[in-house]
């Protein structure tokens, strides 16, 4: 058999990984201190300078001193000014400029709109704005037919325009940690949307079945909202590979779970479910399966005996008012943050998980302690 199924202490196991993040940046410190007092790092800073040189065509007669190496950095900040090297540097230059042209970024709680200039230039491809105090997204967006990536991260939004649905190129769609409570069907017109991420919404509690039209979806997060399903718009999305619904108020899973045939992880963690559908064995690509084993009383045999290398994680939740950070002392009291912090966490858990060459063939059940 090639899954695992792990039992964990949610808040237990986050305390492990802060403690093992600790000490690792302690080693870090250590064999810093170490290769600094070390002949090595002298060796290595004049290998590097050496290249530097040799790239910038400086020849060793002017960096070579009774056969040491004189590691001046104004031997480098000298020939750093030659016509040629200054050439090379502005067409470099000159390149990220151009990509950047088409990058609007914008952050800092100063902002309570979006700045008038912005719908002066639709030739953009890409918006980044993240914590800001911006509440609505201006209808001027669907001029913006350009535009393939739209992060809006971390804001005040409270609603979508209906013109969203006029970006028929946007791949990225990144609304996470808002005021959303509902999400207008004009956004199942954007027939090229990769990703979806609604999720720290915390009221969302549906989506439009006109979002059934994304059928190119790869990537769906609406966690941490108030999901009591799996929207029938997302079990018709034919090329879902990852759905994370977790924190939601989820109390079963639809039987036709299984048509969703691409769907290799689904994270179903703090949610209320008290049973796991059979149908979940007869998703061929499904590998990763999360969930909150503190209300389970029952999980199909044949996940268990399942041969397809799936890894079952179920959650031992524990919830915590407020969550102490070791190096800041700092108290993160508010759902949302809460939340976020969390995502983060497993996210990086997850990521670990995949990245484990070897995985036990057998069934095991791991309780921790750890004493902080």
């Amino acid at each position: 058999m090639g899954h695992q199924v792990i039992i964990f202490d949610f808040s237990l196991i986050r305390g492990l990984w802060e403690t093992r993040v600790k000490k690792n940046k302690e080693r870090q410190r250590k064999e810093k201190e170490r290769l600094e007092k070390s002949s090595l790092e002298k060796i290595k800073q004049e290998w590097n300078f050496i290249l530097e040189c040799r790239k910038k065509g400086i020849p060793q007669s002017k960096y070579l001193k009774n056969g040491f190496v004189d590691t001046n950095e104004k031997i480098l900040d000298t020939y750093g000014k030659t016509p040629q090297v200054q050439k090379r540097r502005a067409l470099s230059d000159e390149a990220n400029k151009e990509k950047n042209k088409f990058i609007f970024q914008l952050s800092g709680e100063q902002w309570m709109e979006f700045p008038d200039s912005l719908k002066e230039q639709t030739y953009l491809k890409e918006w980044h704005v993240c914590n800001t105090l911006i509440q609505t997204i201006p209808a001027y967006i669907a001029l913006f037919q350009d535009l393939r990536i739209l992060e809006l991260s971390k804001n005040q939004i409270n609603h979508l325009p209906v013109e969203i649905g006029c970006l028929k190129n946007l791949r990225v769609l990144n609304v996470s940690f808002n005021n959303l409570k509902s999400v207008p069907p004009e956004l199942g017109d954007c027939e090229n949307l990769e990703k979806l991420d609604l999720s720290g919404n915390m009221e969302i509690k549906e989506l439009p079945f006109e979002l059934s039209n994304l059928k190119q979806v790869t990537v769906v997060d609406v966690s941490a909202n108030k999901f009591h399903s799996i929207p029938i718009c997302v079990l018709r999305m034919s090329n879902l590979q990852w759905l994370d619904i977790s924190s939601n108020n989820l109390k079963d899973l639809p039987e036709d779970i299984d048509r969703l045939e691409q769907l290799q992880t689904l994270l179903l963690q703090k949610n209320k479910l008290t049973y796991l559908p059979r149908a979940l064995v007869n998703m061929p690509k499904l590998s990763l399966l999360v969930v909150s084993g503190d209300d389970l009383v029952e999980i199909p045999t044949a996940i268990c005996e399942s041969t397809t290398g799936l890894k079952f994680i179920s959650l031992k939740d524990s919830p915590v008012e407020t969550i102490v950070c070791e190096d800041t002392e700092e108290i993160i009291e508010s759902e949302r943050d809460r939340e976020q912090f969390e995502k983060e966490f497993m996210k990086t858990y997850i990521e670990d998980i995949k990245e484990r060459d070897l995985t036990p063939s057998y069934t095991t059940k791991v309780l921790l302690s750890l004493q902080l």
